[in-house]
């Protein structure tokens, strides 16, 4: 379940309190009290068999009591007595519940008897083990908080009810309302993904903030994320930022991916903010608020103080922002505007002396500039000008917060003169900061959250079409590897695997012995300069550890020396070591590369992810990598790339050439789309990889699997974003056209033009029940860009054309119980079976992942349509509330393998 019956918790209009009580200090009495307390306007029913009043208000013995069914149920009563009184509760009509109760998770089986309890009835729990509940807005204040918080439009999901009650007080010292509170507890039922899902449609949410300490339905909370980060923005603090991964893992990516910085990947691909204290989580909130995402964050400085100006650079430098660069335009106009000894730079420095037009003329001309993003307007008190007068010079250029379609944050330093400056610009609905460090912060929250609203916007297609892996060579080398009981490749046939998805690896001859070693050396040697000879053993995780790597090797000789000499270290470090070989190939001289890591790893919560960062053997060391949930398309690879140290080397600097950039992202994206393949891939690490302006090559590689996995197909179920469905790709003749039916991909907004133009405003206005003469870009990208967890859209190509000739798709409701489906065929295609066959492929993709029920809205008007959904199976219902349309609604028979 996920929102089902949760209503029932956030707009109750009745209650009964189980465990109400007079004794002083007693959690029932504070609940009561609150409730009290916040003026609840609807029915209040206190149970417990020791009382005849309580508050005020007659105490029931028994549930079954209550001369009315409560909407909500708060539990404030022993572990042991909470499963009878939920199935109690659902025998009376309730169906939602706040169990403050603790010590239920102590007792797995208290634990279970009350989710058994609950189920008959669809009965919602929220708890246990919660401080409760708090909707202003409703005057329900059904928790033990120490305060009353005020209205607003913030909602608060915590997982600790420290942290929350810790908020509401700080929230009510700084007059922040929310809209609600909901103190998450021990999630034996409702969590975090059901409340997401159920704030992303709250009408009073302008924004969600949380605190998390888990995440345990990582597939379920990522796709409820998504869906509600696509709305309005979702700010988090997740803890346990330092703890450690497993250090036994098999591969340095395993040891490299730990734990924090997987979930750091998984808010990011969600189009989440993470921030790290209590103290910025309502700031940034509210910085995100006020503006749209951006494509760049190019940030400009407009200051009377050049101190100031360098306080801002400084920590914007820190915080890894990006400092705008003047355009040679811009300098002329502020030339002609200010003294002579101006800064000529960004920060735009316009003298202590400044004047209300001065600051208003520099404002004017550096927002507008075609380098500048952000702009940080600056004040610092002098007896020369004054600050409030600056203010409303600046306050006059605003709108909505923006100057020239630009976001700006003004920042007047001091205390007393600058107070009423700073109100002159918040009334103008500008952002307004204390201190140089206040304003850049909040740079870095709209940059960071712009870049997480991109790859939340983003939905990989399968890489298949565009760079076909030979798949058969893979799944053979996997399945020899399977049946010798092995769950190491050696390097060799990592090599080959990796090389069967594009990614350059150098000639390879394995050697049996020191002896045949000298003899592949000599081949080698006749093409190349050197070579380089490595172990090849089961025994051991790096070949560095043991000194089986041996570089610049020049004769057949000094090969077979090399061999004998890695044998003698791997017996020294391990008599039982088993040798199985040797690798000889020529030494790779590129001048300018770097060396890098790729990899998969496996994460506990979220499943396979990829690494990339600074690679070779001291990779541990140095720790400059970073992950990203697959799957990945060349935007994601790079922004992979753009989140470490390596990544701003290799585009190049000083006399380093700039490395090829699209070779490596190639590189990322062949790994993504592997452990979409290959559900075995437990591990792989390729270090390292030699990337320069040649492009890359992998000089090693290490893969692990799963034996018991090997016969598993494609698409990877383990990945927490849902993954590109290939598997539902067909194709279909009709009236002699040959058809493909296919799920969409963002490339696909580049045929809705011509897809439309070809589409009579009469159709398109029956498809989306009013007229629409334009669609616009983002419109185009939002009907492209699907979360494949809960909606899904066919559509139908013609072959020859590859034209867009109808499209089918299909919305889940967030308990994935029913969809609502849509349907357009081109006008001149109508007529030839093609919307049949998109339904049909619809309904079967429908009934496959489980869900029951497909509906569809359409005017009465529309009688093709009804006539195919009649003839189809549909049943035809009068809407209930508008004569215009009718509902088409088929149950669906569950199929085999339904998700």
């Amino acid at each position: 379940m996920t929102i089902r019956n949760l209503h029932h918790a956030i707009d109750p209009k009745s209650l009964a309190i189980i465990g109400a009580s007079t004794r002083s200090g007693s959690l029932g009495r504070v609940i009561i009290e609150n409730v009290m307390a916040a003026a609840f306007e609807g029915e209040i029913w206190p149970v417990n068999p020791k009382y005849d009043e309580v508050a005020g208000l007659r105490c029931y013995r028994r549930v079954a009591d209550i001369p009315s069914v409560p909407d909500l149920a708060i539990v404030v009563t022993p572990p042991k007595t909470v499963p009878a009184l939920i199935h109690e509760l659902g025998v009376k009509g309730t169906r939602a519940a706040v169990v403050i109760t603790a010590g239920l998770n102590a007792d797995q089986g208290l634990r279970r008897a009350m989710l058994d309890a609950a189920k008959p009835f669809l009965f919602r729990i929220i708890g246990p083990n919660t401080v409760g509940l708090i909707v202003p807005s409703a005057k329900l204040n059904a928790s033990f908080a120490h305060l009353q918080a005020q209205p607003g439009d913030i909602a608060l999901l915590s997982q600790s009810g420290a942290i929350a009650t810790s908020l509401i007080d700080w929230a009510a010292d700084n007059n922040v309302g929310f809209s609600k509170i909901i103190s998450l507890g021990d999630m034996a039922d409702a969590d975090a993904g059901d409340f997401l899902d159920l704030l992303a449609g709250d009408p009073k949410t302008r924004a969600i903030v949380m605190y998390l300490e888990t995440i345990p339905n990582p597939r379920k909370f990522l796709s409820a994320a998504r869906a509600a980060a696509r709305v309005k923005p979702v700010v988090a603090i997740k803890s346990g930022r330092h703890v450690e991964a497993a250090k036994a893992a098999a591969t340095h990516t395993g040891a490299l991916s730990g734990a924090d910085k997987v979930v750091d990947a998984a808010l990011h691909r969600a189009g989440i903010l993470r921030i790290e204290g209590l103290g910025e989580l309502f700031d940034a909130t509210e910085t995100i608020a006020r503006f749209p995402s951006l494509e760049r964050s190019r940030v400009a400085i407009v200051t009377n103080g050049g101190g100031a100006g360098v306080l801002a650079v400084d920590r914007l430098v820190d915080l890894g922002c990006e400092l705008a660069d003047l355009s040679p335009d811009t300098i002329r106009c502020l030339e002609r505007i200010l003294p002579a000894d101006w800064s000529r730079a960004n920060p735009v420095d316009i003298i202590g002396d400044a004047s209300p037009e001065r600051y208003r003329a520099a404002v004017e001309i550096v927002a507008p500039g075609p380098g500048v993003d952000i702009l940080i307007v600056m004040n610092c008190p002098t007896a020369l000008a004054s600050p409030v007068d600056a203010a409303r010079a600046v306050a006059s250029l605003a709108r909505s917060g923006t100057i020239s379609g630009k976001p700006v944050l003004t920042c007047w330093l001091g205390g007393l003169t600058a107070r009423e400056g700073r109100h002159v610009l918040q009334q103008a609905g500008l952002a307004s900061y204390d201190t140089p460090s206040d304003a850049a912060l909040a740079v870095s929250y709209l940059a960071r959250w712009s870049k997480a609203q991109e790859a939340l916007l983003r939905v990989p297609s399968s890489q298949a079409a565009e760079a076909p892996a030979d798949r058969a060579v893979v799944q053979s080398i996997l399945q020899r590897v399977a049946g010798e009981g092995r769950h190491m490749l050696n390097e060799p046939e990592a090599k080959m695997v990796i090389a069967a998805y594009g990614i350059p690896v150098p000639r390879t001859v394995i050697a049996s012995s020191p002896e045949e070693t000298e003899r592949v050396a000599a081949s080698l040697l006749e093409d190349a300069t050197r070579v380089v000879v490595k172990l090849i053993s089961m025994s051991i995780t790096h070949k560095s550890d043991v000194g089986g790597v041996v570089l610049d090797i020049l004769t057949p000789m000094a090969a077979r020396e090399a061999a004998e000499a890695i044998v003698a270290r791997l017996k020294a470090h391990d008599p039982d070591a088993v040798v199985d070989g040797f690798a000889v190939q020529p030494m790779i001289e590129r001048g300018h590369s770097r060396e890098l890591i790729l990899g998969i790893s496996r994460d506990p919560i979220f499943g396979p992810v990829i690494l990339f960062g600074s690679g070779g053997v001291s990779v541990e060391v140095v720790e400059d990598t970073a992950v990203a949930l697959p799957p990945l398309d060349t935007m994601l690879a790079g922004d992979l790339i753009d989140r470490t140290r390596i990544g701003r080397l290799l585009a190049g600097f000083r006399n380093e050439p700039a490395a090829d950039r699209a070779a490596i992202c190639k590189a990322l994206t062949a790994l993504s789309q592997m452990i979409v393949d290959f559900p075995c891939v437990l591990s792989m690490d390729l270090n390292p990889m030699v990337a320069s302006a040649e492009g890359v090559i992998a000089l090693d590689a290490r893969i692990e699997i799963d034996p018991q996995a090997v016969a598993r197909p494609g698409p990877n179920r383990d990945l927490a974003i849902r993954p590109y469905p290939s598997d539902w790709e067909k194709q279909v003749t009709l009236a002699d056209r040959l058809y493909q039916l296919r799920p969409i991909r963002p490339a696909d907004a580049a045929l809705y033009p011509d897809f439309l133009a070809k589409t009579s405003a009469a159709d398109i206005r029956l498809r989306f029940l009013s007229s629409r003469k334009h669609f616009q870009d983002k419109m185009l990208v939002r009907l492209t860009q699907v979360d494949y967890e809960r909606e899904m859209a066919f559509v139908a190509l013609d072959k020859q054309s590859g034209t867009l000739a109808g499209i089918a798709r299909l919305y889940a409701d967030p308990d994935h119980e029913a969809a609502e489906y849509g349907l357009l065929v081109r006008t001149d295609l109508q007529g030839q079976g093609l919307g049949w066959a998109l339904l049909a492929h619809l309904r079967d993709y429908a009934a496959a992942d489980g869900l029951q029920r497909i509906e569809g809205l359409i005017l009465s008007e529309n009688s093709k349509m009804l006539r195919m959904c009649r003839e189809f199976g549909f049943a035809i219902l009068p809407h209930p509330a508008d004569s215009t349309l009718r509902i088409a609604t088929m149950a669906l028979q569950p199929q085999a393998g339904a998700s």
